[in-house]
């Protein structure tokens, strides 16, 4: 059971840009993006929007019902270089080394196994392709899950950082959130 209170997309985009924070991380027209736990598609229209004719986008999440409606979307919009899947971040490996940038939005938290994910991250980017990691911030909000559930940055960079990749920056995003780059 999940008890963490979601904004809605609406109410999110006032304190978190999509559009700037992809930008922020190097996509753009012509990148492949990698959005891991996506979701309700937050980030993965604005990428694939971004990301152009020319780019591809990989989508997955757990929740197959969530995929089936990003799909109608994408569709209503004229979005085709979008390619969506449902499973789970553990499994999921989508291309090798494919990826400019695997992208984890506000999902790391609730990975299972880390190390796993971060192994298939790892498989899916091209060499010098980046991991992006945005996150709860680990504090006491109205939004998210627990804190107990929530990862430090530190927590966060440890567990990325042991899995071979290379910290470039953490950093706050807005007034909820952190990102971490990694290559």
């Amino acid at each position: 059971m999940n008890h963490s209170h979601k904004p809605d997309d609406t109410e999110r985009r006032k304190w978190q840009n999509p559009e700037a924070i992809l930008a922020e991380i190097g996509l753009k027209a012509g990148s492949t993006f990698v959005d891991a736990g996506c979701g309700g598609g937050f980030f993965t229209l604005p990428a694939a929007r971004i990301a152009g004719r020319d780019g591809r986008v990989w989508a997955f999440d757990t929740n197959a019902g969530i995929i089936q409606k990003l799909k109608h979307q994408a569709k209503s919009e004229g979005i085709d270089n979008l390619i969506l899947a449902t499973g789970k971040a553990e499994h999921t490996v989508v291309c090798r080394h494919c990826a400019d940038i695997v992208f984890y939005g506000v999902v790391f938290h609730d990975f299972e196994k880390p190390s796993e994910v971060l192994a298939n991250a790892r498989l899916m980017l091209k060499p010098g392709g980046r991991l992006v990691n945005l996150d709860w911030k680990k504090e006491l909000m109205r939004w998210g899950p627990s804190v107990e559930k929530k990862l430090s940055p530190g927590q966060a960079s440890k567990i990325i950082e042991s899995a071979g990749f290379k910290i470039l920056r953490a950093a706050d995003s807005g007034p909820y959130h952190y990102i971490i780059v990694a290559e």
